[in-house]
C-alpha cells in the first residue's frame, strides 16, 4: 500500500481541508487491479489536506480487503488507516448509530448501507468535509464527491 502524504507541512501546520473516504475508494486505492485505482490514487496521495474514516468503514474496508485480497493484505491496510500520521479515524458515537438507523429506515427507496447511513450523520456532525467515494450515494445525500 503506498503511503499517503501526512497532512501538515514541514513547519507542523495542519491543514484545514478534510477529506472523508469511503470504503469503495479505500478498496480501489490499495488494490492495484480495480478499474478506479490510478483515480483514487492520485487523489489520495497529491491531497492537501487531512484524510478521515470512520470506526465502521474501517471495519467494512478492512472485512472487504480480507474476503478479496487476502489476509495480509487486510492487515496492511489496517496498521495503515490507524496510523494516526496518515488518517484519523473518527468514531461513530451512539447517537450517530440511533441517527443513522433512523436514516436507514427513512430511505426503502434507496440502496444504502448502513455503514452509509453512519458515515452521511458523522459527516454532517463534522460540518459536511469533502468525501471520496465511487458511488452516487453520497452525492445523492447532498455531499461534495471528489471522486466518482
Amino acid at each position: 500500500m503506498a503511503v499517503v502524504k501526512a497532512s501538515a507541512d514541514r513547519f507542523g501546520h495542519r491543514f484545514e481541508r478534510q477529506l472523508f473516504v469511503d470504503t469503495s475508494a479505500w478498496f480501489a486505492f490499495v488494490n492495484r487491479k480495480d478499474p478506479d485505482h490510478h483515480t483514487v490514487a492520485r487523489l489520495l496521495e497529491r491531497y492537501e489536506g487531512r484524510l478521515l474514516t470512520s470506526n465502521f468503514v474501517f471495519d467494512e474496508t478492512i472485512t472487504l480487503c480480507l474476503v478479496r485480497l487476502g489476509h495480509e493484505v487486510a492487515r496492511q491496510v489496517g496498521e495503515a488507516l490507524l496510523d494516526p500520521g496518515l488518517t484519523d479515524l473518527v468514531r461513530v458515537q451512539s447517537q450517530d448509530e440511533a441517527a443513522a438507523w433512523q436514516l436507514f429506515e427513512a430511505r426503502p427507496d434507496k440502496r444504502y448501507s448502513f455503514t452509509d447511513c453512519t458515515s452521511f450523520v458523522l459527516l454532517r456532525r463534522l460540518g459536511k468535509p469533502a468525501v471520496a467515494a465511487l458511488d452516487d450515494h453520497f452525492r445523492q445525500e447532498g455531499f461534495e464527491v471528489e471522486v466518482g
